[in-house]
């Protein structure tokens, strides 16, 4: 036998009995106005979180803001007739000219300001990152307080694909010169849908 497998013999012997892994911590905390908390950090974050009170509020602000835009798309049935730009493309690469996209969240965090977006809600994977403005509808009665919780309701084998967005995109360097919209959406509008 060469002294390789000797000395891995040695070590397999002489491995510890397996122990169960202690329980994850429960970190609680609850904030008292999530919502509150989630626009603040949204703002912190470099998008912009806006109240509404139902989905026409949402188009009538969608009009206010990005009406001077063409190639707006929406995945949003509401929203359909706003839009002026189809996404169903074959080639996500086709995606390249739209300037406005708007989807839904499933659901959102409020230490972080970080939403949930998954292929549910997204026609192309690549919609929320390749347009220049990103606007997000979440309801208000999915935001939840921390990333523990998020993550317990993350479930990729339902959807394929998800990630979390937290602002427009952005990136700094050394001497700290932050860049919005480095690689990505150059704004983000989440609207919070009061919807009771």
């Amino acid at each position: 036998m060469a002294s390789r497998d000797s000395i891995l013999n040695k070590i397999k012997a002489a491995q510890p009995e397996p122990t169960e892994l202690p329980d994850a911590p429960q970190y609680g905390i609850i904030y008292d106005d999530p919502v509150g908390k989630f626009s603040e950090m949204v703002n912190l974050n470099g998008g912009v979180a806006e109240l509404a009170n139902n989905w026409q509020d949402i188009r009538v602000r969608l009009e206010t803001t990005f009406n001077e835009f063409s190639n707006r798309a929406t995945t949003i049935p509401f929203l359909a007739d706003w839009a002026d730009f189809s996404l169903n493309v074959e080639d996500p690469h086709e995606l390249e000219m739209v300037n406005v996209a708007v989807i839904e969240g499933e659901f959102a965090v409020a230490e972080n300001g970080a939403i949930w977006v998954s292929e549910k809600h997204v026609a192309h994977r690549v919609l929320p990152f390749i347009t220049q403005y990103l606007g997000i509808v979440i309801r208000r009665n999915e935001v939840v307080n921390t990333m523990h919780e998020a993550m317990e309701r993350v479930n990729i084998s339902e959807t394929g694909w998800g990630c979390f967005i937290a602002g427009p995109s952005k990136t700094a360097d050394i001497e700290q010169s932050l860049v919005i919209g480095a690689h990505g959406a150059r704004g983000l509008s989440v609207y919070v849908l009061n919807d009771h």
